[in-house]
């Protein structure tokens, strides 16, 4: 309209122009002025008539398209292969195309709760917002696209529901998914320990068995094994068969477990199973198969480690390490360390934050082997360690060791051009007490006997991790009795520390403990550790006394064996305390699981669990960041609320206490 209201000023001014023309040349002719006038009053009669005219068409074809494209709207809303709906707040119908009617068969009533068709479909998320989401109902998948829709009351009073029968692609997809890859590796975990002493003809039969029941599991879920080795296979999965061995819980660890050959000893099974992606190569998938069997194997052996989504998920892990009587590795380890310490001019030693006496006695081991080799040694203390305090004053007062303990802020500024950092009792890196040390040093030796955890110290130069193990003063001990070629001396006060850290980890020779460790309690002995300074260092005084009997007397025995208690939080030395109450509840009678719980300082919570070795506590503090062996185990977790921790830790011990008294009536 606009613009044909412009045309018509524009005829307007250029017939004012031609009259204004007309009357100048009125002054010189009169008469051919007149006959000018005639003709422009007639040319403007016929103009302003055609302008009326065009305009009378031009607004008869505006609305013929503007009807012609509401009956074309109308139509392709009717006719669009997908349903559209409009729903109020009580989500009840409000309006709706043709295409729902076909879908459901039937014409239904405007009003009608949307729900009495798809009651799968839930709204209460999708007022007010734009978005999409797919949800299935009656063996159907329906793709949702949904917008609000406003009202002259509110502004999101309505919303507009725009579905799609998705059936076909979404079957197609799961079917795809179903049929994607696993690749993984099976490993006899102790192959020569469980054919040790036998004949070629019970090695043969022995070898069979399992054979036998790997190619039974393996054709149960139609996949795919193939023996590389002696004890090593390769198996190939679908997802759908990965799937199904998971919700079994790879019983095929309890079969070949259940095996024994003539020296009655089990065989145990690791596994590592990794789900194939697009974006991962042959060799990436290779390589992530090869390191969650380390993982496996890290952690004891006699479990299946699957890696989905670049997330490790454990099952099994429910016997204990087996402890090799050979200590060839350990010969090895011990050279390569000398090496490396020769290489480096300055060694820090470090272990976990709120250090005990097994972490405290590996790191003066250590330092035994370095300062052997003339080496600047720093033992470096996070700022919690109230718990070993007696030591530490002992050797602090002794002028040979002056300089030896320093603080993360002190060892940051230490300039060294070649250093090494020792972390002891510890592999994951959030639990270091100096953590930002990890990212300093390049060269970093892990010396272990916790079971491996996925979070471990990246790029390291040695990882020395054995399970099996009682202590990482264990551990050392051995280490020290090969690093030098002739006897390494080692001082009384160092022996005993070591000695300490074994007393602490194994409650006084009642866990974890074999053959191993009483040679190296021996060696220790040997060297002047002293029974009774051991002794002194764990006793405790009277009011901490009456704290453990308060956190004693009010813990609770739950169905199944499961005592739980909660530490005062004015406790000394809480978190050794706490371990020591765990200890202590699990000796009572009928008891399979203990779980103390504790608050440190800064909004922590942390939580000391015990088992008889029957249940795997170690599983059960990793769900909470932390872990342990299958009957020690621990985790600290910060800005917690110390209630629903204790709750959840409840809840998961009781459901794995429940799972394996399961399994245990199976087997019966």
């Amino acid at each position: 309209m606009p613009r044909r209201l412009s045309a018509w000023i524009d005829i307007c001014i250029t017939l004012t122009i031609i009259v204004g023309l007309l009357l100048t040349i009125s002054c010189y002719n009169p008469y051919f002025t007149m006959s000018g006038l005639l003709l422009l009053a007639c040319l403007g009669a016929f103009l302003r008539e055609r302008h009326f005219d065009r305009r009378r068409a031009l607004a008869d074809y505006y609305q013929n398209v503007i009807k012609n494209v509401n009956e074309l709207s109308n139509v392709a809303l009717e006719q669009l292969p997908q349903a559209i709906l409009i729903v109020d707040r009580d989500n009840r119908i409000e309006w709706y195309n043709s295409e729902l009617p076909r879908w459901l068969g039937q014409k239904p009533e405007l009003g009608t709760i949307i729900y009495d068709f798809w009651p799968d479909l839930n709204l209460d998320a999708f007022w007010g917002k734009i978005g999409e989401t797919v949800f299935k109902c009656k063996n159907k998948y329906y793709h949702l696209r949904y917008r609000p829709v406003s009202t002259d009351s509110d502004i999101n009073g309505l919303l507009a529901l725009y579905v799609t029968d998705d059936t076909e692609y979404e079957k197609f997809k799961k079917s795809t998914a179903d049929h994607r890859i696993s690749f993984g590796y099976v490993q006899i975990d102790n192959y020569d320990d469980a054919l040790q002493g036998l004949s070629e003809a019970q090695r043969t039969s022995v070898l069979f068995e399992v054979n036998n029941a790997l190619d039974k599991w393996a054709n149960s879920l139609g996949g795919f094994l193939r023996r590389l080795d002696n004890d090593l296979y390769i198996i190939i999965l679908e997802h759908h068969a990965l799937a199904k061995a998971m919700s079994d819980n790879f019983d095929i660890l309890d079969r070949v477990r259940s095996m024994r050959g003539p020296n009655k000893f089990p065989i145990t099974l690791s596994i590592s199973i990794v789900e194939t992606k697009l974006e991962l190569t042959p060799e990436d998938i290779g390589a992530l198969a090869q390191s969650g069997l380390d993982l496996a194997l890290g952690r004891g052996g006699d479990q299946v480690a699957v890696n989905i989504e670049q997330k490790v998920k454990f099952f099994g892990g429910k016997t204990k390490a087996v402890e090799k009587h050979t200590r060839v590795k350990s010969r090895v380890v011990a050279h390569a360390l000398r090496e490396i310490i020769n290489d480096a001019d300055t060694v820090f030693i470090m272990g976990h934050h709120n250090e005990d006496f097994d972490c405290l006695g590996a790191s003066i081991g250590v330092a035994a082997m370095t300062r052997h080799m003339k080496k600047k040694t720093y033992i470096i203390l996070s700022d919690m360690n109230e718990g070993i305090d007696k030591l530490t004053e002992v050797i602090k007062d002794n002028p040979e060791y002056e300089g030896l303990f320093i603080s993360v802020e002190e060892a940051m500024h230490i300039q060294a051009a070649n250093p090494v950092l020792f972390v002891v009792d510890m592999h994951i890196p959030h639990l270091a007490a100096g953590r930002a040390l990890l990212d300093e040093v390049k060269n970093i030796v892990v010396i272990d006997h916790h079971r491996r955890s996925e979070d471990i110290i990246k790029n390291a130069l040695l990882i020395y991790i054995e399970t099996a193990s009682s202590s990482t003063s264990e551990l050392i001990t051995e280490l020290l009795m090969y690093f030098s070629d002739n006897d390494l001396p080692i001082t009384s006060i160092e022996a005993t520390a070591l000695y300490a850290g074994i007393i602490v980890d194994t409650k006084n020779f009642t866990v974890q403990t074999g053959v191993r460790t009483f040679d190296a309690v021996a060696y220790l002995r040997r060297k002047g550790a002293s029974p009774q300074i051991v002794n002194q260092l764990f006793r405790t005084d009277y009011p901490t006394n009456l704290y453990k009997a308060k956190a004693i007397s009010n813990s609770v025995f739950l169905d199944g064996g499961l005592l739980i208690s909660v530490c005062p939080d004015e406790t000394p030395n809480i978190q050794i305390i706490s371990a020591q109450i765990a200890d202590f509840l699990l000796r009572i009678d009928q008891a399979r699981m203990s779980l103390v719980f504790f608050r440190l300082d800064a909004g922590t919570v942390g939580i000391c669990a015990r088992s008889i070795g029957e249940l795997n506590v170690q599983v059960l503090m990793e769900a909470f960041g932390g872990g342990g062996h299958i009957n020690v185990a621990g985790a600290q977790v910060k800005s917690a609320n110390l209630e629903d921790i204790k709750n959840k830790a409840i809840e998961l011990a009781q459901k794995i206490m429940k799972e394996s008294d399961l399994k245990n009536e199976s087997d019966t």
